[in-house]
């Protein structure tokens, strides 16, 4: 293991990624690898309720000397009918609890991939459910980033951004609504598990400011500990929205790029700006 890192905000810490045991491009392993050819210092991989790639990325961060957290992204059912995401972050993945729960969340997605597709079916893209299923190294997750690389492979989109405004967004075609867990459930399960939990990129979510103001406040009130403040999805506007709510809700700033994979993912590993000097980093919490 790496010398004992400092806490400061100006730490290469990339909280918030994806292998191929959920929806990401790569594995554990390669993720890893990644990671620390660009500088990472403190590493999660956080993949879509699922634990099952934590093993073999903290393998691959020991042999490479890279301090390394376990993390999982779980789904959310929110408000009406509004899908949140939540990380946990320095979770035990030998938590029951967690796995079995996460367990039942990933029964429920072959269902809506087969609705999804039906749907999309209807608007002339034919073939999207066995398409999409090869792209998932996860048999149990496949979700939308698998159906938007099937989408863009048939030449309906240039890249998977515009799947997603097109036809993959809620109130688009091919979007499905589906029951996840609720936030409380989602907390408990972090907490349980030893962990912190992280309302995962707040600007990405199509609600109000009152709604995401209501927001917080409950997932501050039900124990949730920090907010994604630096998210590769996050513009600059939204990035100092999120540090403002950061400081309001008296939360700790998390910073994590989201990365899926090389060619799909705005921002690479670790290529984040530095958190603000005056917010409390998550990893605090973790170290």
């Amino acid at each position: 293991m790496t010398a004992a890192l400092g806490s400061g905000s100006g730490l290469n810490a990339d909280l918030h990624s994806h292998s191929c045991m959920s929806d990401g491009l790569l594995s554990p392993a390669d993720l890893v690898r990644r990671a620390h050819a660009n500088g990472v210092e403190l590493l999660a991989l956080t993949d879509h309720d699922e634990l099952e790639g934590l093993a073999e990325a903290r393998a691959a961060a020991e042999e490479l000397g890279l301090r390394f957290v376990d993390g999982v992204e779980i789904s959310v059912s929110w408000g009406d009918d509004q899908t949140i995401h939540v990380v946990g972050l320095g979770v035990d993945p030998g938590y029951a609890v967690l796995d079995v729960g996460l367990a039942h969340l990933r029964s429920g997605r072959d269902d809506r991939a087969r609705l999804m597709a039906a749907e999309l079916d209807k608007v002339g893209i034919h073939g999207a459910y066995e398409g999409a299923l090869r792209f998932v190294g996860n048999p149990a997750l496949v979700g939308r980033s698998h159906f938007a690389r099937y989408i863009v492979e048939s030449g309906y989109a240039k890249d998977v951004k515009s799947v997603f405004d097109h036809w993959l967004a809620r109130g688009k075609p091919g979007y499905v609504s589906h029951q996840w867990t609720t936030l409380q459930t989602a907390i408990d399960w972090i907490h349980g598990a030893g962990g912190v939990a992280v309302i995962a990129h707040p600007g990405r979510y199509r609600i109000t400011k009152k709604a995401l103001r209501r927001l917080l406040g409950e997932f501050r009130d039900l124990g949730g500990e920090a907010i994604e403040v630096l998210s590769g999805s996050h513009s600059d506007e939204e990035i100092a929205a999120s540090a403002r709510h950061a400081r309001e809700f008296g939360l700790f700033a998390s910073r994590g790029s989201d990365f899926h994979g090389p060619g799909e993912s705005r921002i690479d590993l670790g290529r984040l700006p530095a958190l603000p000097e005056d917010l409390r980093p998550v990893w605090q919490l973790l170290l």
